[in-house]
């Protein structure tokens, strides 16, 4: 049966001042070390002592010696007390200066195209970090599973996390590939959907995700309920699929740039593309920030405007020149 163990309160109270007098076998050399008060040491030790229900020094005019209960107590106590204050010290360093293990819960979508530059140049800019990435689809609780920080789509963090932008938005856009437009007439309205095959995603809650466009008519955002032969449970294997001819897929802007410039993919549904509000470094609470955090939050701020924004530029020309179309 599982026992519940409290901490009685000043139970520590007094230790400190016992291992200093059993080191220099003096009350008057333990308070000159400690910075107190002779008196103030003989007090402590006795509430030690009547805590402990044991005579922990003989004490005459000339000498202080231990009890048998002082030795053994010293035998265990000083060992202890020399590991809580290593551990203090660690902590305190922790505290006070960049250093330690920096644990992210990420999508795998976002490693290649924005994780690793942002991480080659944290690290080198702070050597007594180590960064631990977890890739995953699930939203996690960021404090139960013991990370730092997570990097997730906007709409998919919670309101009571602390949000700080890596991306600007960006357009959530249809593709698919010339081979799987072979014979097929290309998709004009959203309507049109029903005759494709289209690329499903999971989300990690299980549910499939639908998919998001805007309504010209009246400036808002529809969710459409589509069909295919694919189910997957994140992004990039969905790119891998269009670019293969499987189906179509609705996908973030930046993850098929490279697709869509190469000529693999081709857009459509261009006007009905809703714009989502990008990807965001996200942490519990400010005051539990400890430097190594610190550090990352201000370098992910301190990149140029212009590094931010390069994975979204075919994007915004490609909106660009769709308006102007």
């Amino acid at each position: 049966m599982k026992q519940n163990f409290t901490v009685r309160q000043g139970a520590l109270d007094g230790v400190e001042a016992f291992l200093s007098v059993a080191q220099h076998r003096s009350f008057r050399r333990a308070a000159a070390e400690l910075g107190v008060t002779p008196s103030a040491i003989s007090q402590a030790v006795r509430v030690l002592e009547t805590r402990i229900g044991a005579a922990l020094f003989i004490r005459t005019t000339r000498s202080v010696g231990l009890t048998e209960a002082g030795e053994r107590f010293l035998s265990r106590a000083k060992p202890a007390f020399e590991e809580l204050v290593a551990a203090s010290e660690i902590a305190r360093g922790l505290g006070q200066r960049p250093a330690g293990l920096l644990r992210l819960s990420v999508p795998r979508a976002v490693v290649p195209i924005l994780l690793e530059p942002l991480i080659a140049s944290f690290c080198k800019a702070y050597p007594e970090v180590e960064v631990e990435i977890a890739v995953g689809k699930e939203l996690i609780d960021l404090a139960a599973e013991g990370f730092d920080a997570g990097i997730r789509l906007g709409q998919f963090i919670a309101d009571d996390m602390i949000a700080v932008p890596l991306t600007p938005p960006f357009h959530l856009i249809v593709v698919g590939s010339p081979a799987y437009f072979e014979g097929r007439s290309r998709p004009s309205q959203t309507d049109d959907l029903r005759q494709h095959a289209c690329l499903r995603w999971r989300r990690s809650s299980g549910a499939l995700a639908l998919w998001s466009f805007n309504d010209n008519d009246n400036g808002s955002t529809i969710e459409i309920a589509v069909s295919g032969p694919l189910i997957a449970s994140d992004f990039p294997t969905m790119l891998g699929a269009a670019i293969e001819g499987i189906g179509l897929a609705q996908l973030p802007a930046p993850m098929a740039a490279e697709a869509l410039k190469a000529g693999k993919l081709v857009q459509v549904l261009e006007p009905f593309a809703p714009v989502i509000p990008g990807v965001f470094l996200y942490y519990p609470g400010r005051r539990q920030i400890l430097p190594k955090l610190r550090a990352f939050i201000d370098h992910v701020k301190s990149r140029p405007a212009g590094d931010r924004k390069a994975w979204i530029q075919d994007d915004a020309r490609r909106a660009g020149s769709s308006k102007r179309r």
